[in-house]
């Protein structure tokens, strides 16, 4: 098995690519390449699988390829868009400080 075993896949993922993916790290001639490394890293894992695993799994922080196992003699290929923008702001930090006063307690003390 090799990568031109994908290329219709490839093909739709790179026509998918440029008309609707916006990323700011990976121009289209970048993500051709990623693709097609981890559809080799992919084929490797699918290859080399253990006996009750049907998959190839392969990604990086923006595709995900997977091959599966079926009946014919070719995998099925999924690849997949991550759900990654770089604009998405990191979780603030916690800086509320825990009370542990019970809550009749907080209720009294804010009636009085």
């Amino acid at each position: 098995m090799i990568v031109e075993t994908f290329k219709p896949e490839i093909a739709e993922a790179l026509k998918a690519y440029q008309a609707y993916v916006i990323c700011i790290d990976k121009t289209p001639e970048d993500f051709e390449v990623s693709l097609v490394s981890l559809v080799t890293k992919a084929i490797r894992a699918f290859e080399s699988r253990g006996p009750q695993l049907r998959h190839g799994i392969a990604l990086d922080k923006y595709i995900t390829v997977i091959l599966s196992q079926n009946d014919g003699p070719r995998p099925l290929c999924g690849i997949y868009f991550n759900l990654h923008s770089p604009y998405q702001k990191p979780p603030l930090s916690r800086t509320v400080e825990t009370i542990s006063q019970p809550i009749e307690q907080s209720r009294r003390a804010s009636e009085d």
